[in-house]
């Protein structure tokens, strides 16, 4: 691929920017179905019927919070080409009956860990509100999405003074240390009227929220040449972002494309909009059976299908180098990660790494592996867990990051291109097999 500066500018400058109109995973989906319907795709609905013409691309979204797009050859198709990524990060999801009064003096609010979270990054920063309610209306009940765009709330450390050994490690008790201050005595019942402002209803029209708090705190590029960007929610936005653009950028193939994104990754996927839910296999079972085809085709053209589980990977942390790999090192800016577990957390075997490495080849991107410590136990992702219901040759790969986690993490200023690039080249091809572990690519 040709490596422009411009080219790197301008991807990091969309991203950013998709990153800071994305505080919630129903935020980064309706952005995503923004940019998809500027670009032509057609809306379905699970409960309607599917009336697909070749050449034509549409998606569907479940729960608000998942979103699979498609786009159909205009002769009859070999295969799926998939890319999955997922939409949520983990953050403090608000409870119900927010609002704690201590002292007759504070307001704070009630709020419990959504997913593995970093905790002290958290801390002592600005943050606010963004999720979606779900309110009365006329024929019953309808969803809006809000998002208290100010500086609103903040989690107050407690002075060095009163625990002397805070910086000897601290255990943080997420009932006690994690709740945001909201305001002071006159805040008081202020934080329901507060939403249904932002949602343009009355308080007592609310029937139900999911609300979370996000970091206020904008993406930004740094580094002595610019060669860094940090933000929140590059885990796994990153990866959605880039294969959307490559998606969206790709030439039509043999195959169906396939833009899957599916959320509570990180509460473990077992939900109704999850990788381990029939959302992707219903999608690909309507897909075909809109095209006239049969189970057995359907069958065929699982062989003759290729799934990337796109989530972010780890890069060598620079004050700590030793908690990765002795031989397999992956850093920022040098290439997409291809992760692989002997355990299977990753779904990566010798032949799907092989056939990623040939379009990586294809799309002049480089790539690099990575292998947890064989004494330290790894994360897992999507790819495994999706393929309990659509049974898919599937690689694991990411971006290097650093600080997963966090709500303020960092990656690679050039890494979503390589990814963007890589993903309009798979996209834009037909990865054939017919289930004996070979492969024909049609480019």
């Amino acid at each position: 691929m040709t490596e422009k500066k411009e080219i790197f500018e301008e991807m990091n400058r969309e991203l950013l920017a998709f990153l800071d109109n994305s505080p919630t995973s129903f935020h980064a989906v309706e952005n995503m179905k923004s940019m998809l319907e500027e670009a032509g795709f057609q809306r379905l609905l699970e409960g309607k019927r599917w009336k697909l013409k070749r050449g034509e691309g549409y998606y569907v979204t479940r729960n608000d919070s998942s979103l699979i797009a498609f786009r159909i050859p205009k002769e009859d198709f070999a295969g799926f080409q998939i890319m999955a990524g997922h939409s949520d990060s983990p953050a403090l999801k608000i409870k119900d009956n927010a609002e704690i009064f201590v002292e007759k003096k504070y307001v704070k609010l009630n709020v419990e860990k959504y997913g593995g979270l970093l905790c002290a990054p958290w801390l002592d920063r600005p943050l606010s509100v963004a999720g979606r309610v779900v309110v009365r209306t006329p024929d019953g009940v309808a969803s809006r999405l809000v998002n208290v765009d100010r500086d609103l709330l903040i989690i107050p450390n407690l002075a060095i003074h009163m625990n002397r050994k805070a910086n000897e490690g601290y255990e943080f008790n997420a009932q006690k240390d994690m709740l945001p201050l909201f305001g002071g005595e006159d805040a008081k019942d202020g934080f329901i009227k507060m939403i249904a402002g932002e949602a343009g209803v009355e308080p007592d029209e609310i029937l139900d929220t999911d609300l979370f708090l996000y970091n206020r705190m904008k993406g930004t590029v740094l580094g002595m040449n610019r060669e860094f960007i940090a933000a929140p929610r590059l885990d796994d936005l990153q990866c959605v972002f880039a294969s959307l653009k490559g998606f969206l950028a790709a030439e039509p193939g043999a195959s169906v494309a396939v833009h899957c994104v599916l959320d509570n990754e990180e509460v473990g996927s077992g939900t109704k909009q999850g990788a381990d839910s029939t959302f992707l296999r219903d999608v690909l079972h309507r897909i075909n059976s809109a095209a006239g085809r049969g189970q057995e085709e359907y069958l065929m053209a699982l062989a003759s299908s290729f799934m990337v589980s796109a989530d972010n990977a780890h890069s060598i942390h620079p004050n700590q180098p030793d908690k990765a790999d002795p031989t397999n090192r992956p850093y920022m800016n040098e290439g997409i990660v291809i992760k692989y577990s002997a355990n299977q957390k990753y779904t990566t075997d010798a032949v799907s790494g092989a056939v990623f490495k040939a379009v990586c080849e294809k799309a002049g991107v480089p790539y690099q592996v990575f292998f947890n410590r064989s004494d330290v136990p790894g994360g897992s992702t999507l790819g495994n867990i999706s393929n309990s219901q659509v049974a898919l040759n599937t690689v694991d790969i990411g971006l290097p990051q650093l600080a997963m986690h966090s709500c303020y993490e960092t990656a690679g200023a050039r890494d979503t291109v390589y990814l963007a690039e890589t993903a309009r080249v798979f996209y834009s091809s037909a990865i054939c097999g017919e289930g004996n572990g070979e492969y024909r690519m049609i480019w």
